[in-house]
């Protein structure tokens, strides 16, 4: 549904505003139609009081004074009373009988001598029709016809009423969108809390005040992050633990391999003992990177990003030209400066150990501008011009595809020209000590945990990251961070 909001606050503000609304509708509703009911009785017995007190003053004066009796009637503007011959011939129905039990109850509330009591007497029309026609004949002989207006009730005398409910309606709509969004605040602070904690496993706990439900909550929210944070720890020192344990007999191995007599099985020997040495102490570096408690600080991204092209491009001369930055000259992020680095050093070194070249495009928000920074002796292939869109300039024939990053987020792309990943490999290779064989030898180096550390340290930030295989050949990283 269109218009059902998604968020808890403006659902149930949507349906107290919507419940008040319709009880309020009702019960000005029934209010209204009690109105016409008092309004249809006062005016029926205003209607036969009137009738009663003009046949009375006629009927009780002489006949000499009739007309002078009958002008002198206090009538209503557009009500008339004549002395006719005879009863009146209006095209009108005849009145209702309750109406007319009404009306006849109402005029013997005026006292009329028994003896001059009509004879007879016509009622036509009614509220339906807007008037009321009334003729009664005298003991004398003429008929005194009255002619009287009578509209339906109206449901609301007051012009201003429609205002004040308007007025009415939007004020307890206010309160209760404000009462909701107190009512509803602990639950966001909960939302947000276990975001956080999703992307940082050290993010601070809640506070345990408030309403009674909410304190139970908030305490079993910082009971649940704190066994989390437990069983994170324990399983990550146990990790380090055993490989700090590795090291002492892997050195003795060593030693005793040396004193082998057969120098190809001591190479085959040695070789392994290196490579189970290698995984030690990545995995020693993998809980290295996870317990790490490196302050948060105010990091330039763009320079950062330069930086570590440069690195790579002075350690890598031979692919220097393959190495490019497009994006802002700075871009102010909160993070940890250490930890970022290595993140996208893993990711650099993967693009030029794996895919031969490493170009970064920075992406800013929406509004933001972008310029091209290519090391000395690179060639640039990126293009980005202001206003944060990103397209990548294709061969000829090709096409250029623009990238925009979302409000507030970062968006780091890191691209290779290598042969790419297996679709079926892309989310595996961030599984600890897993490894795309097919294009990752012993020869380019790694133990598989590169990514894995990446990942973490990028979602600790409030980040994450992805691989996809760009359409012209090679594979894109893609980094995104929070402003």
């Amino acid at each position: 549904m269109m218009l059902w909001p998604r968020s808890l606050a403006a659902r149930t503000a949507l349906v107290l505003v919507s419940a008040l609304t319709i009880v309020q509708m009702a019960g000005l509703t029934i209010h209204a139609f009690d109105r016409i009911g008092l309004l249809r009785l006062a005016q029926t017995r205003d209607v036969g009081v009137r009738i009663s007190s003009a046949y009375r003053s006629v009927v009780l004066s002489p006949l000499d004074r009739r007309d002078a009796i009958m002008r002198e009637l206090n009538l209503r503007e557009g009500s008339s009373a004549r002395l006719e011959s005879a009863a009146p011939a209006e095209d009108l129905p005849q009145t209702p009988q309750a109406l007319r039990r009404q009306i006849a109850v109402s005029m013997g509330l005026v006292p009329v001598p028994p003896v001059d009591r009509w004879r007879e007497m016509v009622m036509l029309g009614g509220i339906a029709e807007g008037q009321l026609v009334v003729g009664m004949h005298m003991p004398e002989g003429p008929w005194l016809n009255l002619r009287l207006p009578m509209p339906p009730p109206r449901f609301w005398y007051s012009g201003s009423f429609l205002a004040a409910f308007l007025l009415m309606t939007v004020t307890a709509g206010l309160l209760t969108l404000w009462a909701v969004r107190r009512l509803t605040a602990p639950v966001r602070t909960l939302a947000r809390a276990a975001e956080a904690l999703g992307r940082d496993v050290n993010a601070p706990p809640l506070p345990e005040d408030g309403p009674t439900e909410v304190a139970t909550a908030a305490a079993a929210f910082n009971l649940m992050a704190a066994r989390i944070r437990r069983f994170v720890q324990d399983r990550t020192f146990m990790l380090t633990a055993i490989g700090h344990d590795l090291r002492t007999p892997i050195t003795r191995l060593k030693l005793r391999a040396e004193f082998m007599e057969d120098d190809e099985m001591r190479r085959k020997m040695l070789a392994d003992l290196d490579e189970l040495e290698a995984m030690v102490a990545a995995t020693l570096a993998f809980g290295r990177d996870i317990t790490t408690d490196e302050p948060v600080t105010t990091v330039d991204l763009a320079e950062l990003l330069r930086t570590i092209l440069d690195e790579a491009s002075d350690t890598n001369p031979d692919k220097a030209c393959a190495i490019a930055y497009a994006g802002p000259d700075h871009l102010p992020i909160r993070g940890r400066p250490v930890a970022l680095k290595r993140a996208f050093v893993n990711l650099v070194m993967n693009a030029l150990n794996y895919g031969a070249a490493a170009r970064i495009t920075l992406l800013v928000p929406p509004g933001g501008t972008a310029k091209l920074f290519v090391p000395a002796g690179g060639t640039a292939k990126l293009f980005v011009p202001p206003a944060g869109t990103a397209k990548l300039l294709m061969p000829a024939g090709g096409t250029a595809t623009p990238l925009m990053p979302a409000a507030g987020t970062a968006t780091v792309l890191v691209e290779d020209e290598g042969p790419g990943i297996a679709l079926s490999e892309l989310d595996r290779v961030f599984q600890p000590f897993h490894r795309v064989e097919a294009s990752r030898n012993k020869e380019t180096g790694g133990m598989g945990l590169g990514l894995p550390i990446t990942r973490n340290i990028l979602r600790a930030h409030g980040g994450d990251v992805t691989l996809s295989n760009r359409p012209t050949g090679g594979a894109r990283a893609t980094v995104t961070l929070p402003i």
